[in-house]
């Protein structure tokens, strides 16, 4: 027995619309095709599918039992067709994206969700790591895009798309001496515990201050440590608010300055590297207008 994607798409289509003639409208044929094809299918089964009366067709028993397999098998050639044409459009077989390990990737997620619903088969990498070592995954190609925080100098061969801003803040276990009320020098000569690659010398040393640090490249394993009072920490506020509710890390407060560093948030790309179509897309999707500066 040789069963057929047209054998699926005819036993569905009987069922669905209750009529051979009903059935041949949707499949764009005559009825007494259809009617002859359902009888070639019997015949090749060896049972009825379909009891004929004279004012109703109902499906058997053995028919029913076919549909969860059926449709499932409809759905994956549905699928299967949709990617081939995307594919031959130019859609890439897999799509690698870069996090850098400290950030928010809500907005990222969402985004992707959108892209799995349009490309079921699309596979989708996500590599996180530290800020350096992600720009450094964009630039060797072995990611298309990724998510980093804007540098302080914009390169010629890389493009970007503001997607949002993150509050660093410094944090510190409540049990620490320090905690509390301090002036901002006070942390220079304190243990900073930063989120960095670890093989890689630091480029953006903005959230840097203290003139001693320890790195991981792990923002779990950083906070646990900033927890355990092995020093402090300038950490996303996105990503410690729970943190800071339930009393595990407390935000400093400085005598004479705010403690926020506004960083913005880039998706960025390498504008000499052709981009697939998922990849322009996700652009797409994750494009929103900039808001107003702020004085």
């Amino acid at each position: 027995m040789n069963l057929t994607s047209d054998h699926v798409e005819l036993l569905l289509a009987v069922l669905e619309h209750g009529s051979f003639s009903a059935a041949a409208r949707a499949l764009r044929r005559v009825p007494s095709a259809v009617s002859m094809a359902v009888g070639n299918l019997e015949a090749e089964l060896g049972f009825e599918l379909f009891q004929r009366g004279q004012r109703e067709l109902r499906p058997t028993a053995a028919a029913l039992a076919l549909v969860p397999q059926a449709k499932l098998v409809h759905n994956q050639l549905r699928q299967l067709r949709t990617h081939a044409v995307a594919l031959a459009r130019g859609l890439e077989s897999t799509l690698s994206i870069g996090v850098a390990a400290d950030l928010d990737s809500s907005s990222l997620m969402a985004a992707m969700s959108v892209l799995a619903r349009r490309y079921p088969l699309l596979d989708i990498e996500v590599m996180q790591a530290p800020q350096d070592e992600v720009l450094a995954l964009l630039r060797r190609g072995r990611v298309a895009v990724c998510l980093a925080y804007g540098g302080p100098n914009v390169k010629a061969d890389e493009q970007f798309l503001w997607v949002g801003s993150e509050s660093l803040v410094a944090t510190i276990s409540p049990h620490h001496s320090l905690a509390g009320s301090v002036f901002l020098q006070e942390l220079v000569n304190v243990r900073q515990i930063i989120v960095a690659a670890c093989e890689q010398p630091m480029t953006d040393k903005r959230p840097l201050l203290a003139a001693a640090y320890w790195r991981t490249d792990s923002l779990p394993l950083a906070l646990q440590m900033v927890e355990l009072g092995l020093g402090w920490g300038n950490f996303p506020l996105s990503r410690i608010t729970r943190l800071l509710e339930q009393g595990r890390l407390t935000r400093l407060h400085f005598k004479n300055t705010r403690n926020e560093l506004l960083l913005p948030v880039h998706l960025v790309w390498r504008s000499a590297t052709p981009l697939g179509k998922a990849a322009r897309e996700l652009i797409e999707l994750m494009e929103r207008p900039v808001p107003e500066m702020r004085d």
